[in-house]
C-alpha cells in the first residue's frame, strides 16, 4: 500500500486545532444524556460515549469541565444515555445549547425519576459507579441496570458534519 500524500505527524500541544481535526476524523454516534436535578430535568448532547464491559454491564461518557452542566452530571446518582436515530437531529441540536430542551418531546420518567426520551435507537439507564478526572473532561462510568433498543438508522457525527447510517434492513 502506498500513500499519495504522507500524513505529517504533529504534537497535539503544538497544534491543538490540528489535533481536534484529527479526532474529528473518527465518526461517532450521538447521544443525549439526561438526569433529574432539584431544578428539574437536564440533558446534554454527547458523542463521548462508549461501552466498557458486558459483565458487569458498564458504559462511559465524558462531559467537558467547561460546560455549565458539568457539575450537575458529575453529582448525579442516576442518568440515562439515549442513542439518537437519524430522524432525531433536532433533539441533538436542542440539547447542544439548552439545559432543558424537553419541550415537545415524548418523555417518560423511570423509577429513579430520570427523564427517558422516547423514540431513540437505544437507551441505557445507569447508576453512576465511578468518576475519574481526565484533563479538561470528567469520565463518568455507569452501571447499566436497564436497556432498550429498536430498529432504525443511526445519527452520526464526523468532522463537524452529520450523517446517517442504515443499520437495519
Amino acid at each position: 500500500m502506498t500513500f499519495l500524500e504522507k500524513p505529517m505527524p504533529f504534537k497535539p500541544t503544538d497544534d491543538p486545532r490540528a489535533f481536534r481535526n484529527a479526532l474529528g476524523r473518527f465518526a461517532t454516534g450521538i447521544t443525549v444524556v439526561t438526569i433529574m436535578t432539584e431544578q428539574g430535568p437536564v440533558g446534554i448532547t454527547a458523542n463521548s460515549f462508549t461501552s466498557v464491559s458486558l459483565d458487569p454491564a458498564l458504559v462511559l461518557w465524558s462531559p467537558a469541565k467547561g460546560s455549565r452542566r458539568h457539575d450537575l452530571f458529575v453529582g448525579a446518582t442516576y442518568f440515562a444515555v439515549h442513542v439518537l436515530a437519524a430522524d432525531q437531529r433536532a433533539v441533538c441540536d436542542g440539547f447542544t445549547t439548552a439545559w432543558n430542551a424537553f419541550d415537545g418531546l415524548d418523555v417518560i420518567r423511570n423509577p429513579e425519576n430520570v427523564p427517558i426520551i422516547q423514540g431513540c435507537l437505544a437507551v441505557f439507564e445507569c447508576r453512576t459507579s465511578n468518576i475519574v478526572d481526565a484533563g479538561d473532561h470528567t469520565l463518568i462510568l455507569g452501571e447499566v441496570y436497564a436497556a432498550a433498543e429498536r430498529a432504525g438508522d443511526a445519527l452520526l457525527f464526523a468532522s463537524g458534519k452529520y450523517a446517517s447510517l442504515p443499520i437495519d434492513g
